[in-house]
């Protein structure tokens, strides 16, 4: 199918040199001459500065792209076993909208990882991008009491971050409960307060800490960890472990007593919870910050990171959707999507994370919300619009993320380096959608989703691989 627009572009929206140059020729991060104040100068080497050429090949003579071949070469690479018989797919022009191959792409499927790709955006919309999430330690209602307040930060980690262990082209550095505990200890010594007791507060999200879908095997196969405004390193019981907290708000405050100990502070008794909502007048002790949301967008996609996944899309709910739970989070997406002009029929969400077997979208939802993304209009007196980092955040082929050992199959090697994409994987369930540059200098936004697929999932990933390398 050709020439069909499949969706009306806002007005506003920035030229694709200026695109390509803020959202795809940049591993990591928009164009800025201000560093992140996050980002570490003795961090690991980046991935190349420039992953796309100026052009994949020579320009045609006509300026008219011939996609008949195109059509039928997609039709064949994903008509294959391994993918099974359930397979939709939309690519489009992103600057126009037309589309130039369709499959089924308003029927709903399971979208596994790629729904990531609207939490991404919904959480942007919500909170901008240079916004940085607190952890704050306050006075408690009672004298030498003090409360471990948790704002949702689940990049926060018990040690300090080693900037050599960061995955390449994730500079931004996290903040650490160690760190929290010494600025807390040098306060508390100049308050002279030497004997404390602790509370933590993890009431900043509500609500259910694992989503009503999820199956217990989530849980005790760590593939999540319960959802907590107060956690550290992701809910885990170590920094590398995969193994999850039963309680992490209370792991963490747990940890972190056990470091103001070590400052040389009393901690009297058992560390507690408490309800900080009800805590007005409480005085700041000390705190700690996030990376960006710019940054914490990135690291979701790259890695696809199911619990930071959750943490962002309960704080686009309490922004957008009347609470900070699994059920605003929800209505944040919705609200998003259709204030942005993409369609809910066949959208359902359950989830941020895309674990869930009652999520489901449509592949054309998908790239039409990846088209926005790459031609999302800067503010007024901005460079970039807001949700560059969707973009910026995708995993390039055979380089970063999830999709750093992919495109290695028969027919793939064209896109490495090239192809931008959010992987999704569940049992039976294999997905691709990003954006990629082709040999006309059009940037393509694509989404490709199986979910019957029979496997085996090395063949299925190559197939889509595959499918990914003839838009080039």
């Amino acid at each position: 199918m050709q020439g069909r627009s499949a969706w009306h572009r806002p007005a506003k929206a920035v030229i694709v040199a200026g695109v390509l140059a803020s959202t795809l020729a940049l591993a990591f991060g928009p164009a800025s001459a201000t560093p992140s104040p996050t980002s570490s100068a003795g961090g690991p080497p980046g991935v190349p500065a420039e992953v796309l050429p100026p052009v994949s090949g020579e320009i045609p003579a006509s300026p008219v792209p011939d996609d008949a071949s195109l059509v039928a070469s997609l039709a064949s690479a994903l008509t294959v076993g391994p993918l099974g018989a359930d397979v939709t797919a939309s690519v489009v022009d992103a600057a126009t909208g037309a589309v130039i191959f369709s499959r089924g792409a308003e029927r709903p499927q399971q979208p596994a990882s790629t729904l990531k790709i609207f939490t991404g955006v919904t959480v942007l919309r919500a909170m901008g991008d240079d916004t940085r999430l607190t952890t704050r330690v306050v006075t408690g209602k009672k004298p030498g009491t003090i409360v471990l307040s948790g704002g949702g930060d689940a990049t926060l980690t018990r040690l300090p971050t080693d900037p050599t262990d960061l995955p390449a082209g994730l500079g931004a550095r996290t903040s650490s409960l160690t760190e929290l505990a010494t600025l807390t200890a040098q306060s508390l010594r100049a308050r002279r307060l030497t004997n404390v007791t602790l509370l933590i507060d993890d009431s900043e999200f509500t609500g259910p800490s694992l989503a009503p879908s999820w199956p217990n095997a989530y849980l005790y196969s760590g593939f999540v960890s319960r959802v907590s405004a107060l956690s550290a390193d992701g809910g885990r019981v170590s920094a590398g472990s995969p193994w999850r907290d039963a309680d992490p708000a209370l792991a963490a405050g747990q940890f972190f007593a056990q470091r103001l100990i070590a400052e040389g502070i009393v901690v009297q008794g058992q560390v507690a919870r408490v309800d900080g909502s009800k805590a007005a007048g409480a005085s700041q002790i000390s705190s700690v910050q996030s990376p960006t949301i710019a940054d914490m967008v990135e690291r979701m996609l790259t890695l696809s990171d199911n619990d930071l996944a959750e943490a962002l899309a309960h704080i686009a709910g309490g922004k957008l959707g009347g609470e900070a739970s699994f059920a605003g989070g929800v209505r944040a997406v919705e609200r998003t999507l259709l204030a942005l002009g993409v369609s809910t029929s066949g959208v359902t969400v359950a989830d941020g994370s895309g674990l869930s077997a009652l999520n489901r979208v449509t592949s054309d939802s998908l790239a039409h919300i990846l088209a926005i993304t790459a031609f999302d209009a800067p503010a007024v007196g901005a460079t970039v619009g807001e949700l560059w980092p969707v973009a910026s955040g995708l995993p390039i082929a055979g380089v970063t993320g999830t999709l750093a050992p992919r495109f290695v199959g028969l027919g793939t090697s064209v896109g490495r380096g090239i192809v931008r994409a959010k992987t999704g994987t569940l049992r039976g369930v294999d997905c691709l959608a990003g954006l990629v540059r082709d040999r006309y200098g059009r940037l393509l936004a694509f989404a490709f989703v199986a979910d019957r697929a029979p496997g085996p999932v090395l063949a299925a990933r190559n197939a889509l691989d595959r499918a990914a390398s003839l838009l080039i």
